[in-house]
């Protein structure tokens, strides 16, 4: 098994609010992150992810817009389930998580460990740049990020020490 993180940033920027997970891609990569963390601008390019996600990922992190009803600005932090994926219509330039998982499941790919970091947008309409309230989401949704990769890459350690004591354990009982 690899430790390797893929964190795709979706969205078109030319629809406002809709470019929030290329901007947070933006800023992840001026960050300081492990080299087994892969940061990509994947922008309006779904089609292109899915083939991406057929790689040895442990972990896949999809930072997007997501509508859920709440406050502008809202930053959401949702666990992909691998049973929601479902068989969709692909539009290349315009596809949400949900159709580039389905797409990847239909490559015969798995979307296991994927997590969404979304935004609730304010503004979807045509024009370039953020609204101010989802301007001031970015660094929260990089601070998520982070935290996730510093999770997994921490969970990942501890099952790798636990393994290892595991192990140790069956070789001194193999001698008794």
């Amino acid at each position: 098994m690899t430790d390797r993180i893929l964190v795709a940033g979706l969205g078109n920027i030319f629809l406002g609010d809709d470019g929030f997970g290329v901007e947070v891609a933006r800023r992840l990569a001026s960050e300081n992150l492990p080299d087994h963390v892969k940061v990509a601008d994947i922008g309006i390019r779904g089609v292109h992810l899915a083939y991406e996600m057929l790689e040895d990922y442990q972990m896949t992190i999809l930072v997007d817009t997501v509508s859920r009803g709440d406050s502008a600005g809202t930053v959401y932090v949702i666990q992909h389930e691998s049973e929601d994926a479902q068989a969709v219509a692909v539009d290349a330039h315009s596809m949400s998580p949900d159709s580039v998982l389905a797409l990847l499941d239909s490559l015969g790919g798995k979307a296991t460990n994927v997590w969404v970091v979304g935004c609730e947008p304010a503004e979807m309409e045509e024009r370039i740049g953020l609204s101010e309230v989802v301007t001031a989401a970015v660094e929260e949704a990089v601070q998520v990020v982070c935290e996730l990769v510093g999770h997994e890459r921490a969970t990942a350690a501890k099952l790798q020490d636990t393994a290892g004591v595991s192990e140790a354990s069956t070789r001194e009982e193999a001698r008794s």
